[in-house]
């Protein structure tokens, strides 16, 4: 038996813990990975660079990405590249959930 693809709520596969950061890791390869996040209110990625391009996208909650020293407000729907080699972080305004998309090239 073949394995088909299903489709999924983002939202739904990964759930809020109080007082944390929780990640599901949705595609895993060499070429790069796709994770879901859920952040409780207040919670954050401190300050880190990356080699690699990363693209995030704010799928419930809203977030404040500081990418090389500049802020940027995302709410459902948006998204934002944080570019390579750039210090960024991510902090939960309200509760949050992004799905954060790394390509490796």
């Amino acid at each position: 038996m073949e394995n088909r693809p299903e489709a999924s709520r983002v939202v739904d596969l990964v759930a809020y813990q109080d007082g944390a950061v929780v990640s599901r890791i949705v595609i895993k390869k060499n070429t790069g990975n796709v994770t879901l996040f859920a952040f409780d209110a207040g919670q954050q990625l401190s300050e880190h660079t990356t080699p690699y391009d990363a693209l995030v996208q704010v799928v419930d909650g809203e977030a404040e990405i500081t990418i090389a020293g500049n802020s940027h407000r995302l709410r459902a729907g948006e998204m934002i590249v944080m570019p390579a080699h750039q210090p960024h972080a991510v902090a939960a305004v309200g509760r949050l959930k992004m799905l954060l998309t790394m390509i490796r090239s």
